[in-house]
Order: structure tokens, then C-alpha cells, then sequence
């Protein structure tokens, strides 16, 4: 039986080749795209529980990739650098990629990363109740349900990682959360990703809630701690 499915998006035969031989090896199913539309395409027609996305790809890069999957589907993307670069890594990191990896990498942490992105994206799944409350806080309305933000009385659908960090902070309004805890709740206790990542998510939400983003008023930021929503 297989244990997940993945899709990999990679230009390089010989890295194409040896991914798709280790995930194989360790029971998960395996769909293989080499350009950037065909990552689309295969993930529009098959879906996949995790994506394997290099950065360079033909056609389309990958961050156009990222962002056209975006568009439908939280589903968990793990980035693919070419080398160990600071421009990667920040437009990885800008992107909201759930991981990344760069070349070359093992074949050991690469399976170690795939697994920890599933266990995450299956607590966060769990994340509210069944039956969830709404959660009104700082003049906004939170619906766990729905997954929406409302504001002055109109409604914004919020990407399901964006809304359990805005809940969390609006659940424990009035109190620093650190940096380490928000992250173990959010992402999970095993991430072991940038936490740069916590700051991406952090501005987004700025963008959509706050009147002028670059002077936050409900997100405030501690510097050395974390962060809090003010009631």
C-alpha cells in the first residue's frame, strides 16, 4: 500500500531518476514532471499530498509554479535549491514554502523532510474542533469552519496556515506568544525549517488585516520574544 503521494517537479534526468527511485523504495507513490507547466498540469489532473518543486524549471519557474498551486490547493511544497544561495533561500522563504532543501542533498533527510511536511499538514488538519467557534477579537471575526477573516463586514477566504497562526495569536489575545512556541503549534513540533518562515506568514496577515501594514497595530511585534494580538 502506498503511503503517500508525491509529485516531483525536476528538469534534471539524473535528479528525476534517483527521486523517484528512493520515494518508490520507501512506499510512496510517485508522478514525475520536468517543466513547469507539466507540474501544474499533473497536479491539476492527479493532485498530490506533497510537492517536490525545483526553483529552476523551464517553461515556467518554479516560484510560478508555486504560486499557480497556490491559487487552488494549501498543499504542502517543499522547495528545490540548486546550491546552498542566499537568493534561493529568500525567495524560497518569500514564497511560503512549507520546507527546502538544496543540491545536492540526501536521500536520509530528504524522506525525514517529506515525512515531518505530512505530519505537520495532518495535525494542522486537526487544528480546530469539530465543531469550531467563531472568535471574535480586535474588530474581527474569525471562522474556523469557513476559514474566513471578517472585517467592517466584509469576508476574506485566509490560506489555512495563515488563519491557525492569526487564531492562535487572536485565541491568546493580550499575551507575547514566543517565536518557538507559536512555531511547534503552527508548524509543528518536529519543523525544522527556517523560522524566517513564521515572519513571511506574520507580514501576509498584516497585509490583509492591519489599516497601514508597516505600522502594525493588531499583530505587535516583541522584539527578542515573539509576537501579540492586541485585544
Amino acid at each position: 500500500m502506498t503511503e503517500a503521494r508525491i509529485l516531483v517537479v525536476e528538469d534534471e534526468e539524473s535528479y528525476r531518476d534517483s527521486l523517484d527511485f528512493l520515494l518508490r523504495r520507501e512506499g510512496f507513490e510517485v508522478m514525475l514532471a520536468e517543466t513547469g507547466p507539466q507540474g501544474v498540469a499533473a497536479f491539476a489532473r492527479d493532485g498530490a499530498d506533497v510537492i517536490l518543486l525545483d526553483l529552476m524549471l523551464p517553461g515556467l519557474s518554479g516560484a510560478g509554479v508555486f504560486h499557480a498551486i497556490r491559487e487552488r490547493s494549501d498543499v504542502p511544497i517543499i522547495m528545490v535549491t540548486a546550491k546552498d544561495d542566499q537568493v534561493d533561500k529568500i525567495i524560497g522563504l518569500e514564497l511560503g514554502a512549507d520546507d527546502y532543501v538544496t543540491k545536492p542533498y540526501s536521500g536520509r533527510e530528504l524522506v525525514a523532510r517529506v515525512r515531518a511536511v505530512l505530519r505537520r499538514h495532518a495535525a494542522s488538519m486537526d487544528a480546530f474542533p469539530d465543531e469550531p467557534e467563531r472568535l471574535t477579537v480586535a474588530g474581527m471575526t474569525l471562522d474556523p469552519e469557513r476559514l474566513t477573516v471578517m472585517r467592517d463586514g466584509v469576508s476574506e477566504s485566509v490560506p489555512p496556515k495563515e488563519f491557525a497562526l492569526l487564531f492562535l495569536l487572536a485565541q491568546n489575545a493580550g499575551r507575547v506568544l514566543p517565536r518557538q512556541l507559536i512555531i511547534d503549534r503552527v508548524w509543528g513540533a518536529d519543523y525544522f525549517g527556517d523560522t524566517k518562515t513564521l515572519d513571511v506568514h506574520i507580514k501576509r496577515i498584516r497585509s490583509r488585516i492591519e489599516a497601514v501594514p508597516a505600522e502594525p497595530a493588531i499583530i505587535q511585534t516583541v522584539r527578542g520574544v515573539g509576537y501579540t494580538l492586541e485585544p
